[in-house]
């Protein structure tokens, strides 16, 4: 390889790289904006949700709120979606203890949606870990119609 096409190469990486780009692909890496955390101020697993958060990488704003009944009304979440705290990143919203990872897959994506939704408080999820118990739940994506498909199983 001649030097010039060396050197080329490497400048074109350099670049690459301190745009954000990935020399494997074409997409831009993902940053996530900072996610606001409402919940009430004396619930446990949601502090620990929020500590998942924080492990995975995100940058955490907290609001102690004692209306979530109205935040999730606002929303636009389903009663038969909600769960005890709500969030909101970067237009989306997250109900309940969705998986650092999903949210990470929902700002990659982009889908035409409100948000994702963990219902319930299900035993193994993010925040409700009960040493090595765990049951089965899926990750819910929520549709603007306010209906909901499956956006990933736990």
């Amino acid at each position: 390889m001649r030097r010039r096409t060396v050197f080329n190469l490497m400048a074109a990486s350099a670049v690459a790289l301190a745009g954000g780009w990935s020399l494997l692909g074409s997409q831009p890496n993902a940053v996530a904006a900072e996610i606001a955390v409402y919940k009430d101020p004396n619930c446990g697993c949601c502090g620990q949700w929020v500590g998942h958060l924080r492990a995975a990488g995100f940058s955490v704003e907290v609001h102690d709120a004692e209306d979530l009944v109205r935040i999730k009304a606002d929303a636009g979440i389903p009663d038969n979606l909600q769960s005890c705290h709500t969030a909101m990143i970067d237009g989306y919203v997250i109900e309940g203890h969705v998986p650092a990872a999903d949210i990470r897959r929902l700002l990659s994506e982009r889908p035409a949606a409100k948000g994702l939704a963990v219902p319930g408080m299900p035993v193994g999820s993010p925040g409700m870990e009960q040493g090595a118990a765990r049951e089965p739940y899926n990750v819910i994506l929520l549709q603007n119609d306010r209906s909901g498909t499956i956006f990933a199983r736990h």
